[in-house]
């Protein structure tokens, strides 16, 4: 039974990652015609002309600074509105939940297409620019907003409700004891909402190209090659964000990994004691 589950498992990785390293090797491929079958041989060529396409870095460009944005504000929002709905009471907490849970099982099209005819409704009634940065960065916020909620919200059931009152008691301003007392604790899943918000971000379509107007983002962009062809320079750029990312993943894996080891020896210390 063992041999079953490594050999299940094993299936179950190369299902998950073999699109991923077949995107990676093909980065590598020097050849122009046949470069999404046959591997010819070895070349950084299409990782220089990535870095000289100038349409491709400002789709970058747009992408990044859309998810940083989004992803920033999302988290403020998200946590500011997890700890509300963390302190109310049980009917309308479910029924908070359920509001906030719609916009993850409501299809994309649907959103994309509502929020398209509400900027377009805003713009010609108040006036203003077309469809673009900001409207994207509106609705960046708006549908990662509930992943970062949902993040948040069991650090908060998980921690001690009686600590945030104990640094009252003790002199602490409500402010201050928050971001001394509440905000450590539930720190792990602010981090974890803030990067989901992120990859979503970077990786949404749908919504993007209804909420787009004369901004590209990156997804739309490669959305217009496939019309014709992809370029290979789009397998460089994939392999530059997968790196990336998984650089990220790893270092915040570290760190709390350490903080864990350090919270277990605290906590032995004060046993000893």
């Amino acid at each position: 039974m063992k041999i079953v589950s490594k050999i299940y498992t094993a299936l179950i990785f190369v299902f998950l990652y073999a699109p991923i390293l077949v995107l990676i090797v093909f980065s590598f491929n020097d050849t122009e015609t046949s470069s999404r079958t046959v591997f010819s041989g070895f070349t950084l060529r299409w990782y220089e002309r990535l870095f000289q396409d100038r349409y491709i870095l400002e789709a970058l460009l747009n992408t990044l600074i859309i998810a940083v944005v989004s992803a920033v504000c999302a988290t403020v929002l998200g946590t500011m509105a997890a700890v509300g709905i963390n302190r109310m009471k049980r009917l309308p907490r479910k029924i908070m939940m359920n509001i906030t849970n719609f916009p993850m099982v409501n299809p994309e099209i649907v959103t994309g297409v509502s929020m398209m005819l509400l900027f377009v409704a805003a713009v010609s009634l108040f006036g203003g620019r077309s469809l673009g940065m900001a409207s994207l960065i509106i609705a960046h916020i708006t549908f990662c907003l509930p992943y970062v909620i949902l993040s948040v919200l069991p650090k908060l059931r998980q921690m001690n409700p009686n600590l945030f009152e104990a640094a009252q008691d003790l002199g602490c301003p409500p402010v201050r004891a928050f971001f001394k007392v509440v905000l450590p604790e539930i720190m792990p899943g602010i981090v974890t909402g803030m990067i989901m918000a992120f990859t979503l971000s970077i990786d949404d379509f749908v919504i993007s190209y209804f909420t787009s107007g004369t901004t590209q983002t990156l997804p739309i962009y490669i959305y217009s090659m496939t019309r014709k062809r992809i370029s290979p320079e789009i397998n460089a750029l994939s392999t530059v964000l997968f790196a990336c990312i998984l650089v990220l993943l790893v270092i915040i894996n570290v760190r709390q990994a350490r903080d864990e080891r350090k919270a277990r020896r605290a906590e032995e210390k004060e046993r000893a004691v």
